[in-house]
């Protein structure tokens, strides 16, 4: 049987996520900015009716990186605002992210596949995960595109390579 490891499966797909995230942002803003439109404007737009707005996705994709690799490393969780209300901002929530994950080291989450997780949501109701669930189960959320911890986590976005 061929062992996968957890870590490269986790942290450096999260990274190349947020980096592409953060490349949207500044798209975002050059849109903004040639379409002279508040930029706030474009953070609190949604795609779609069910899906949350491009901030609150943003601070999500976020949370699931931070909360799937830091419970597989055993660390303390960075705590991040949930007030980013500027692209600046949420840049900054992209780095700090980033800066977490590239702390994090093979060793601390290699191996962990069988490892226990318990999240408890505010609400009191709990949920157990292996360390390959975590990964690897894809639960979609109603109200968002986002996947709940999940390396393959994507936003419902456009990108054109040539503009």
């Amino acid at each position: 049987m061929t062992t996968i490891s957890m870590y490269k499966i986790s942290v450096p797909i999260f990274v190349q996520f947020l980096t592409s995230l953060s490349a949207v942002l500044d798209k975002t803003a050059a849109y903004a900015e040639a379409k002279k439109v508040e930029p706030s404007v474009l953070l609190n737009t949604r795609l779609a009716p069910d899906m949350f707005p491009l901030g609150r996705q943003v601070r999500a994709a976020t949370d699931h990186a931070v909360n799937a690799c830091g419970r597989l490393a055993g660390v303390e969780l960075p705590t991040l605002p949930n007030a980013d209300a500027t692209i600046p901002e949420l840049k900054d929530r992209i780095a700090k992210t980033i800066d977490f994950l590239k702390g994090l080291k093979p060793a601390q989450i290699d191996g962990t596949e069988d490892k226990e997780i318990k999240i408890v949501f505010p609400s009191g109701a709990s949920r157990d995960f292996t360390g390959r669930a975590s990964l690897a189960e894809r639960r979609p959320s109603r109200a968002s595109p986002l996947r709940q911890q999940t390396p393959s986590t994507s936003l419902h976005y456009k990108s054109r390579s040539a503009e």
